[in-house]
């Protein structure tokens, strides 16, 4: 079971890291006024993903056992990590060539 909670993170973080630049609403629920979502909207999403996802993993590691207390490195390797799994992403958004 710990197991799978722990690959349901993963995939979690996975999919929140890209969401916001795979698509133009906010957070995946609402439109967006202005013609074209810009980045800095991306990358507060981006940062309310993170948090969603750290809640997650929170609750599902509550669910295993006693939650273990975190520093701040935890949280900057953690960021650094969500970071990396949203550059396709960024990549697929802003550097691919569109014909």
């Amino acid at each position: 079971m710990q197991d799978s909670f722990i690959w349901i993170v993963i995939v979690a973080a996975c999919v929140a890291a890209n969401l916001p630049f795979f698509n133009q609403r906010v957070l995946a629920l609402g439109p967006v006024r202005v013609p074209g979502k810009p980045l800095w909207l991306r990358l507060a999403e981006l940062l309310v993903l993170y948090f969603a996802v750290g809640g997650l993993a929170y609750v599902l590691e509550g669910r295993v056992g006693q939650v273990a207390p975190q520093g701040w490195e935890f949280f900057a390797i953690t960021a650094a990590l969500f970071l990396t799994l949203a550059f396709p992403g960024f990549v697929y958004r802003y550097l691919l060539r569109r014909r």
